[in-house]
């Protein structure tokens, strides 16, 4: 008789239900950061609210088209992991200057594209780099990504920063109250509600959030049913060299910061990413980062907000998250859906990340169990990339007196404590001829199994 071969977990495709439940909630765990990028940019270079509405629904657009590109994925572009995609905060700082002194939203989209082709080339040299992630730097890497984004869960959490009533008791209240129902669902319910953990919870303190006042959805009636982007709406893209430099910076932060996320994803999904996967997933970046540049909106990154969801949720497959990318280019298509889901309040999604992004933290630990901390300076290694990694994210202005492009790279806690990670395991388990820790040759990420595309919880399996 004939067998067939086990279909990976990644790979499969659950029922109909089940990929519309999934692929909402992960729409609801990344939607505050993805709107953010052009809210933020669009403010600061005084755009009207038409103009910002238009920004925010071709950035859902392109979100949509990424997050598609990623996981279903062509040719050489797309890791073909569970991977959002999403505008990067690396690119805020550069664009604003750029946007308010050098030439307006053209010269960004400008710099955008040449920064998206540039990923596009770069990324078959960044997959080569694989060797120097041993479990050691891809550990902490994920460690500091679950800490960099736990303050912007305390920030939803106290009513969302800038918001009138940030801090009182009763944002931390309903956060806390949702934290408890993710908790309570998936402790105490059934298989496939406890996967859903974070969508129920967000769809119980929505529920208790109306009544009490912290939000309504006035916004949308003001709303058109349709809405479609079209190429180069704010003009002719113009290219000037200290934009494109700029943009350069950051399209090696992206690069750093998706390559840490893909590993992650790939650590939890048991399929470990490698050298010519890597590069397919960077690839999908640049695109879309041209996509970006062209239908007015910005470059395109790994959303890490996403990797904790997958840790969580155990739904490994891929196809959940395409069937995500799908609702966000709905989203992008039909401003008023789009404005329905952005009359969420802040604590409530502050309550859902809160546990999200410290199981990314979580699982940064669990990768550092597999190594060796006897007689060698891994420990070190571990100590200072972290230090180094959570210093932006606790002292915000600490960089504020470097030039633009330092800070483009040390702003961000994910890609600092990454290079510093990279660099300190160069020095001190290469260079030296004495043993370190696991030679990173060898040394890697747990390979494939057999499971199914959603893991068995504790229960199931016992």
């Amino acid at each position: 008789m004939a067998t067939t071969t086990p279909v990976h977990p990644v790979d499969e495709v659950p029922p109909v239900r089940q990929l519309a439940a999934f692929g909402l909630q992960h729409v609801l765990a990344m939607y505050a950061g993805a709107v953010a990028v052009p809210l933020i940019v669009g403010g600061a270079m005084k755009l009207s609210p038409a103009d910002l509405a238009y920004l925010i629904t071709a950035d859902l657009l392109v979100c949509g088209i990424a997050t598609l590109i990623q996981c279903v994925g062509f040719w050489r572009f797309g890791v073909r992991l569970p991977i959002m995609q999403g505008c990067t905060f690396a690119a805020v700082s550069p664009m604003v200057l750029i946007g308010t002194t050098g030439g307006g939203l053209p010269a960004i989209y400008g710099s955008v594209i040449v920064a998206g082709l540039a990923i596009v080339l770069l990324a078959p040299v960044f997959g080569k780099l694989l060797r120097y992630f041993p479990p050691l730097v891809t550990g902490t890497v994920i460690l500091i990504i679950g800490i960099s984004l736990l303050p912007v869960a305390g920030n939803w959490a106290a009513g969302g920063a800038g918001a009138a009533d940030f801090g009182e008791p009763k944002n931390l209240a309903l956060a806390g109250f949702v934290l408890a129902v993710v908790l309570g669902v998936q402790r105490f319910a059934p298989v496939f509600l406890s996967r859903i953990a974070v969508l129920i919870g967000i769809a119980v303190g929505l529920a208790v959030a109306v009544p009490f006042g912290f939000t309504d959805f006035g916004g949308v009636g003001d709303s058109d049913w349709v809405g479609i982007s079209t190429p180069f709406h704010f003009g002719a893209p113009t290219f000037h060299a200290s934009a494109i430099i700029s943009m350069l910076i950051v399209a090696l932060v992206i690069m750093t910061e998706t390559t840490g996320d893909l590993i992650a994803v790939g650590e939890m999904t048991d399929r470990r990413i490698e050298p010519r996967s890597l590069a397919d997933g960077l690839r999908a970046d640049g695109l879309s980062t041209v996509l970006g540049g062209v239908f007015n909106t910005f470059p395109y990154t790994a959303y890490a907000q996403n990797v904790g969801l997958v840790g969580m949720s155990r739904v490994r497959s891929r196809w959940v998250v395409a069937a995500a990318g799908g609702i966000l280019v709905l989203l992008g298509l039909l401003p008023k859906l789009g404005a329905v889901v952005a009359a969420i309040p802040a604590p409530v999604l502050g309550g859902a990340g809160l546990v999200m992004f410290g199981t990314v933290a979580a699982s940064g630990v669990r990768t550092l169990a597999q190594v060796d901390f006897e007689d060698n300076h891994n420990l070190t290694v571990v100590a200072v990339s972290v230090a180094v990694g959570v210093l932006p994210v606790g002292v915000p202005t600490v960089y504020e007196q470097f030039p633009d492009w330092f800070q483009t790279v040390m702003n961000s806690g994910i890609s600092a404590g990454c290079l510093t990670a990279i660099v300190l395991n160069l020095l001190f388990n290469h260079l030296p001829a004495r043993g370190g820790s696991a030679a990173p040759e060898t040394a890697g990420l747990a390979g494939g199994s057999g499971e199914d595309a959603v893991e068995k919880p504790r229960e199931e399996v016992a």
